[in-house]
């Protein structure tokens, strides 16, 4: 079920609040692989909504990876042809090089910043939450969306499994309703512009190289975040001995004179949307 509810936090901006967004989730807890799933969906539908892909992301990734596939397959030398149809041969060519090297930058980008979440996640005993930002500069964003998760601690598995859960798919799909039902993504196209990535975790953990812990982190209080959090069905009334609180009143911004310590740690990897009008076939 999907409710929305006021909420006070804006993950480091102020302003005006849209409330929070709370996605139900019977079942105790999200493995690994099922956390890296919604995140990957909702990172997805920010940049197919806000035009900075020119499909939804599977199907980029599936045509993309079939130029590729073309591509090696059109290195092989070819059987003798006749002049004419070496020609049309060569153009082909040409233009499938030519699709790869407008996508590329932008895959290789997405692939990166996906390959180091994994990576996190694989590396963490529990993550509280995720924030995506798009815009020129973090302290600058155009649109901030703030992910709390719970319950975020890990037991086994590992993000990398390949197989999807229902649960996942379940997850994100309702998250992604619960986006759409308020609006995300509805303003104007803005051109292209930059996707960030943090996460939200102890400041004692030690994440890979890829993450940069950015304990300060702001930005503009202009920036109203659209905020949602995804809660898992055991959490009400759950104390979390670690921290002392109850799971379900713990605050979703944090500082250093917490218990928790919980600060935000950035990707380097950021992904650079292309023009909206752009497409594969073009």
């Amino acid at each position: 079920m999907e409710a929305a509810s006021s909420s006070s936090c804006g993950g480091g901006g102020g302003g005006k609040e849209l409330g929070l967004l709370e996605v139900q989730v019977a079942a105790s807890a999200l493995r690994r692989s099922e956390v890296f799933h919604v995140v990957k969906e909702l990172l997805g539908f920010v940049l197919y909504m806000h035009h900075q892909i020119p499909s939804v992301l599977q199907n980029l990734e599936n045509d993309f990876e079939s130029l590729k596939e073309k591509m090696t397959e059109m290195t092989l030398p070819p059987a003798v042809l006749k002049p004419s149809d070496q020609r049309k041969y060569n153009i082909q060519k040409r233009e499938v090089r030519s699709r790869i090297k407008k996508q590329e930058k932008l895959m290789n980008g997405i692939s990166a910043l996906l390959s180091a979440l994994q990576q996190a996640l694989d590396e963490v005993p529990s993550i509280e939450g995720v924030i995506l930002i798009l815009g020129g500069s973090l302290v600058r964003p155009l649109f901030v969306y703030d992910i709390t998760i719970s319950h975020g601690r890990f037991d086994s598995g590992s993000a990398k499994e390949s197989a999807l859960t229902k649960l996942a798919q379940f997850v994100s799909r309702k998250a992604i309703r619960a986006l759409v039902s308020r609006g995300a993504g509805s303003l104007s196209y803005t051109g292209p512009s930059k996707l960030f990535l943090l996460v939200r975790c102890p400041s004692t953990l030690n994440l890979p190289l890829d993450f940069l812990p950015k304990r300060d982190f702001r930005y503009s209080k202009k920036v109203v975040p659209l905020q949602m959090h995804i809660k898992c069905s055991t959490e009400e009334g759950q104390v979390n001995t670690e921290h002392g609180m109850s799971t379900v009143h713990a605050p979703c911004c944090t500082s250093e004179s917490s218990l928790s310590d919980v600060i935000w740690f950035q990707c380097k990897h950021t992904i650079r949307g292309i023009p909206g009008k752009a497409s594969l076939e073009g």
